[in-house]
């Protein structure tokens, strides 16, 4: 008999009728019936709703006893195997029946299920018992096996359990519900199931089965993970008060929390210290001993690790969070899978490069600088893989906005939303070479410039008559400074980043081939907005379509070339994609992607093949283009390179190649370098919700700030970011050199010299340039040369295979007074401009900006 309620009436002052004891004495035999008939249903039929209800659901539950595996903890660990975040939504930690304690199996057994080593699934005895204490309004009993308890909580915590990031799934919560209702079908369906799993599982094996699944408090569950949680030991070393405290509690373990309930928590546990006394398990004298000790549990609560990637800590979070958007991205696990599955990830993840960069990137730009972020991302070239080494911000990875942590994507995603400036030229000059140009070749660099080939530029750009482009203003900018010459070779233009020569590539190369080229190299998310055919729409929040990169891909109108400013990036981009075009020139133009898997196992150890999952390795452009590029982009950091002030102060003395980007309004600067052992892209941008310039420090100790009118470069704090990590990252690694340039990129394809044709008629000019492959545009300009002749030409020296090359051609007269423009210098001429700002080109032609 159950225990009598508190304030109850004695049995014995009760009035009974006869009548009323006969009619319960008939529904208990009637209970007994059903329950007896409804486990044996398979052989002698059904018996009404509830047995039919319980057979419903009986064979296809005991299959998923069988086959679901419990939820375990998915471990990500760093390069060397050291664990550097767990990931799961119950924490547990399986055990064998061996590694288990004695004590902890008899607390149990004792407390829960007296005769477990008696019955075969079912205790008639006590199931009967509880039937007529529920019914006849006694305490309410379950009268439920451990065998029984384990059919209960295996479905609820596993079959039945909330997934991870998954909307509530109606099923399952129905599942939940049926499975804990105080109902006779329940009680036949675990009956059932219990009978099964006895001829299927030894005693033994139920046990452990058991105390692996049951939860205790705070997301723990398993006899495992409770041993360390609570008490900081394992369970084959549980003692008889932490097994009689562990065993106590599984009854219910919010009512018996030792932290939040110790006065009840400590009466349960000795309640079962008692009943191991009872069950002869403990000697009457070693139990009162053992009831005066205390409960003995951690004083702060239960030791659990994160159960997320802010276990990773503020250096390695992001890694960690790359990893896991990694394998969604790939499709290799769902977020569910990843937190339950059991996995050992063991990563790419450079704890010694991590430790520095972030120092570094805190170093350029405090934690504390209101406004700026600092990123960096480090990647290894390889022709098989491009394995992401770091991922750092000056920002902390954790939840704790008022410190000023974050979990947003600084170093991988597109949270740079002022775009890398300078740094896309690369892509223009890898376009230029593969339609046949070379490092080597002259290209014309005005101060400013004029197009007549792009539109839709600022108010301060020329208007012009031709139809869909923009606001109808030509495109206009200027250099960053009017310190650079009217003409230089490729290689310098690299290094010293002239914003107009860049713009007149694109004219000659086509937007077509330098999209192409971004894409190819690296820019494959950043890229896609509009690839899948959305229409782009800045003001969705919708992240496939909003992003401004999209005006690149999008469908020109007729009249339309394209954005010219896409050369200068105003638009937002990755840090870990430009890492990766790093790597990809320096791997010979091999494009892989960047992965953060080195191997990952699953639950039994078995390992898994990563390569159904990752895109295979693409060669994008021809080694000696890749080389050559890698060459071209050399002399940045010495010399008048934009980056060679920054190397000298961090003391950089390796082969290396790099560029820097700087955008229109200095909102945002970049560096993109690398070394045949690393590749790494660092970016400088504001992060607040005021769009303000950003101010490089100039005095000693001085950090960046947000300012007025802005100072930053890309030469200044990301390449000292950039110099001052990979510098310390690579110490001790002897100096590698770079591959060697081809002929055929230093000076350009057999077709790319252009005949010299000044001095020449008009005519004559015109005939052997067109014999050459080259299209002709005449204009006419004053000066004392003969009539007729060409007095200058452009491009001259070198151009692309069927472009148009300009002659001009004297009128053998000379005003008497200089009221036009002079004519073009040997360099093309300086065209005027409306460029506004270091980069030019104005409101509508984007945010461009120097090196």
């Amino acid at each position: 008999m159950g225990k009598q309620r508190p304030n109850a009436v004695p049995r014995t002052l009760t009035p009974v009728r006869v009548g009323d004891g006969l009619l319960k004495m008939f529904g208990l035999c009637l209970l007994a019936g059903v329950l007896v008939a409804g486990i044996l249903f398979p052989v002698f039929g059904g018996l009404g709703v509830a047995s039919n209800q319980a057979s419903d659901t009986i064979d296809s539950v005991s299959a998923d006893l069988v086959t679901t595996d419990p939820p375990l903890v998915t471990k990500i660990t760093d390069s060397q195997g050291n664990v550097i975040a767990f990931l799961y939504a119950q924490y547990r930690v399986p055990v064998t029946p061996k590694q288990i304690s004695p004590a902890m199996k008899g607390a149990l057994i004792s407390i829960e299920d007296r005769r477990f080593y008696e019955h075969h699934g079912v205790d008639w005895k006590g199931t009967v018992r509880a039937l007529i204490s529920n019914q006849s309004g006694e305490d309410t009993q379950g009268g439920s096996t451990l065998t029984q308890q384990y059919v209960k909580n295996y479905l609820i915590n596993v079959v039945y359990r909330d997934k991870v990031g998954v909307d509530e799934d109606p099923e399952m919560e129905v599942g939940r519900q049926r499975a804990q209702e105080g109902t006779i079908t329940r009680k036949l369906r675990e009956a059932r199931l219990a009978i099964q799993i006895e001829q299927k599982m030894s005693k033994e094996e139920i046990l452990t089965g058991y105390l692996n699944v049951v939860e205790f408090t705070d997301r723990i569950f398993g006899v495992g993970a409770a041993a360390q949680a609570y008490f900081h030991t394992t369970p084959d070393k549980l003692t008889v008060t932490q097994s009689a405290l562990l065993a106590g509690m599984v009854n219910n373990p919010s009512k018996y929390n030792p932290w939040k309930r110790p006065e009840e928590t400590l009466k349960r546990r000795n309640r079962v210290i008692d009943t191991m006394v009872e069950t002869k398990r403990l000697k009457p004298e070693d139990a009162e001993k053992y009831k005066k000790e205390p409960l003995g549990v951690l004083p702060e609560g239960p030791d659990r690790p994160p159960a997320n990637c802010v276990g990773a800590g503020p250096q390695g979070g992001f890694f960690c969070q790359y990893v896991e958007d990694y394998l969604m991205k790939i499709g290799m696990f769902s977020m569910d899978q990843l937190y339950s599955g059991g996995y050992t990830i063991k990563t790419t993840f450079d704890a010694r490069a991590t430790q520095i960069a972030k120092a570094a990137v805190e170093h350029q730009v405090p934690k504390t600088t209101e406004g700026i972020a600092n990123t960096m991302a480090i990647v290894r070239p390889g022709k098989g893989r491009h394995e992401v080494v770091a991922l750092v911000a000056n920002r902390d990875y954790g939840l704790n906005g008022d410190a000023g942590q974050t979990t947003l994507a600084y170093p991988y995603g597109v949270m740079n939303k002022f775009g890398a400036g300078s740094t896309y030229k690369i892509f223009t000059a890898a376009a230029f070479l593969e339609k046949g140009g070379g490092i080597n070749n002259v290209i014309e660099t005005p101060t400013s410039y004029t197009s007549n080939f792009f539109g839709g530029g600022g108010k301060k750009c020329p208007r012009t008559d031709a139809p869909n482009d923009g606001d109808n203003r030509k495109y206009c900018l200027s250099n960053a400074s009017t310190g650079y010459s009217d003409r230089m070779t490729l290689q310098q233009a690299l290094a010293t980043s002239p914003n107009t020569g860049f713009v007149r590539l694109e004219e000659r190369v086509g937007m077509d081939s330098v999209l192409n080229m971004a894409n190819r190299l690296g820019l494959r998310e950043t890229m896609a907005t509009n690839m899948s055919g959305q229409t782009p729409d800045p003001s969705s929040q919708n992240e496939n379509i909003n992003q401004p990169q999209s005006q690149f891909f999008a469908p020109k109108p007729p009249n339309d070339n394209g954005r010219a400013s896409f050369t200068l990036s105003p638009a937002p981009v990755s840090p870990l994609e430009m890492a990766n075009v790093g790597a990809t020139l320096m791997s010979g133009g091999v494009w892989c992607p960047p992965t953060p898997l080195l191997e990952v196992l699953d639950r039994n150890g078995k390992k898994l093949d990563l390569t159904k999952y990752e895109e295979p390795c693409e060669q994008v452009v021809e080694e000696p283009l890749a080389n050559s590029m890698v060459q071209g982009m050399s002399k940045d950091d010495t010399g008048n390179g934009t980056s060679a002030g920054a190397a000298r102060t961090m003391g950089w003395n390796r082969p290396m190649m790099g560029k820097t980007g700087t955008t229109q309004e200095y909102k945002s600067a970049a560096f993109v370098g690398a070394t045949p052992q690393l590749a790494a892209s660092t970016m400088v941008f504001n992060d607040s919700p005021k769009p303000r310039p950003i101010c490089d420090g100039t005095a000693s100790g001085v950090p960046p700030r947000l300012c007025g009118n802005g100072s930053i470069f890309g030469g200044r704090a990301p390449a000292r970011t950039w110099f001052e990590a990979m510098g310390q990252i690579l110490d001790g690694q002897p100096p590698a050199g770079l591959p060697p340039a081809d002929p055929k990129y230093v000076d350009g394809g057999a077709g790319s010299h252009v005949p010299d044709v000044v001095g020449k008629t008009q005519a004559d000019a015109t005939s052997t340039l067109q014999n050459s492959g080259y299209q002709v545009a005449v204009r006419q300009v004053n000066r004392a040369e003969p009539k007729g002749q060409v007095v200058n030409q452009s491009p001259r020296g070198s151009a692309l295979p069927g472009e148009t090359i300009t002659i001009y051609v004297s009128t053998g007269y000379v005003p008497p007074a200089q009221t036009e423009q002079p004519p073009p210098s040997s360099g093309g001429g300086t065209p005027p401009s409306g460029g506004n700002g270091p980069g030019g080109g104005g409101p509508g032609g984007g945010r461009p900006g120097g090196g």
